[in-house]
């Protein structure tokens, strides 16, 4: 029925629910075909990147990196990013290179641009004026002081709209900005575009880059993945399409700026995790474009109700929740949990989101829950939490996974990052079909815990 808004008394961050701006970036960049996230700060900025992606997805990732030092503080770091970009042009011959900053480049106040201007200006003495205008060079602020990684995703795909997309004339698309979900997300969302008939441009497609196939021993060496993300082309088509939808109002400035650079009509959010959800989703579809539901997708709804009347009364009903995690997951996990008769007991998120808020109010609403909200918070208000309010279930990330096992408490692990179960970013949780999925997790994760050791045939 009501929120109770539980704030921090502390400033020390443990065991953050967040990273910095420029992974989010770098996570953006490495979703469009031939491009190359340059990170323009010191070696540490990518390295840790590269290991959280590879540990999430078990996948490489092509991050490159300027390598400021301490001499960059004094003198800026513009031979550094002018090399950089020229090394990265002519070894890698990208479609696209990314530029993202970092705390160190944004607190020294290197001019970016200014910076970009210069290094095309040599470039073109090198390769030629023809070569050089063919990659784009976007500049992308993501300073890591402030914010968080989702931020971060926002300023690259705003960043793509704002420097990148060209009007001409309509195409008829819709362009999907699908958040930082996982690759059988993204897969998911493009298999209802099939069936509701609509061509889309997904503002960036992270599925083949980040789950790629193994490339054959006598391949040649390319430094790009073997085919997936989306083109360069399209971003520069996306400000003519009929549409933008973006799947996380967190995250949603890209789709603003379309439409108020090109008129590009923006439906932002929310994330299509579990029924309602997904029903705007296909409203949105529908407003946008004037195609009709299909009985493919309301077979796949059907599927997804059965799933719910088969599993959540009986297993499901009353038992409460701990969710945590990246805003716009936590709170699509919080109202989908209630539509399966649990109890979202504790919804928090390391960002510091009002509209966070508001989404939470409507779930309190529209379930009758009381629902404790912790926004900006960590994992150890989390803990502290749990202490005196002990959940019979908690949906997150990884990074709760001790604190599960000492308060034997079971863990349905969504979201990023998860490094410690394997294949789970292939599988979808959004969408009809990805509910089912995760009715099925949550249903045998609580079969596991709680039924299981007092089945009748145990005691036999």
């Amino acid at each position: 029925m009501s929120v109770n808004i539980i704030k921090k008394e502390r400033n020390a961050i443990i065991n953050p629910l967040k990273t910095c701006q420029p992974l989010g970036a770098m996570y953006a960049v490495t979703g469009i075909r031939r491009a190359v996230p340059l990170v323009h700060g010191s070696q540490g900025c990518s390295t840790f990147v590269r290991y959280s992606l590879s540990r999430h997805f078990r996948e490489p990732s092509e991050i490159a990196v300027t390598s400021l030092h301490e001499d960059a503080a004094v003198f800026g770091g513009r031979r550094n990013l002018v090399e950089g970009l020229q090394n990265v042009a002519i070894r890698l011959k990208p479609d696209l290179i990314g530029v993202i900053t970092t705390c160190s480049s944004e607190i020294i106040g290197d001019d970016i641009i200014g910076f970009i201007r210069s290094a095309k200006d040599e470039l073109k003495q090198k390769i030629g004026e023809a070569e050089t205008e063919k990659i784009k060079i976007v500049p992308i602020s993501t300073p890591s002081f402030v914010e968080t990684h989702l931020k971060g995703y926002d300023n690259a795909i705003k960043a793509l709209a704002d420097h990148v997309a060209e009007p001409s004339e309509p195409n008829g698309k819709i362009n999907i900005i699908p958040g930082m979900v996982n690759p059988g997300d993204v897969r998911e969302i493009k298999h209802i575009l099939r069936l509701m008939d609509v061509d889309g441009i997904i503002l960036t497609d992270i599925s083949d880059p980040f789950d790629s196939p193994l490339r054959p021993s006598t391949a040649e060496y390319k430094p790009y993945y073997p085919k997936g993300g989306t083109n360069v082309e399209e971003i520069v088509d996306s400000a003519n399409s009929s549409g933008t939808i973006s799947l996380t109002k967190y995250a949603g400035s890209g789709a603003v700026s379309l439409e108020k650079k090109y008129k590009v009509p923006a439906e932002l959010g929310p994330i299509p995790i579990g029924v309602q959800n997904t029903d705007q989703f296909l409203r949105n579809l529908k407003k946008l474009t004037g195609n009709d539901v299909t009985d493919e997708i309301l077979d796949e709804r059907g599927l997804l109700i059965d799933s719910m009347a088969d599993f959540a009364s009986r297993y499901l009903h009353g038992r409460t929740v701990a969710i945590y995690g990246d805003p716009e997951i936590t709170s699509g996990m919080a109202r989908f949990v209630g539509e399966l008769g649990m109890e979202p007991k504790l919804v928090l998120t390391g960002s510091n989101s009002q509209d966070f808020v508001k989404d939470v109010e409507k779930v309190a609403a529209e379930t009758g829950a009381e629902i404790d909200t912790m926004v900006g918070q960590d994992l150890r208000a989390m803990e502290v939490y749990l202490k005196d309010n002990p959940v019979d279930l908690m949906i997150g990330n990884s990074d709760a996974r001790l604190m599960a096992k000492e308060y034997g408490i079971p863990l349905v692990r969504v979201g990023f990052p998860v490094y410690d179960r394997v294949g789970y970013h292939r599988r979808p949780i959004v969408g009809y079909k990805g509910g089912i999925h995760l009715i099925d997790l949550i249903t045998n994760t609580v079969l596991e815990k709680y039924y299981e050791h007092e089945h009748w045939k145990l005691q036999q």
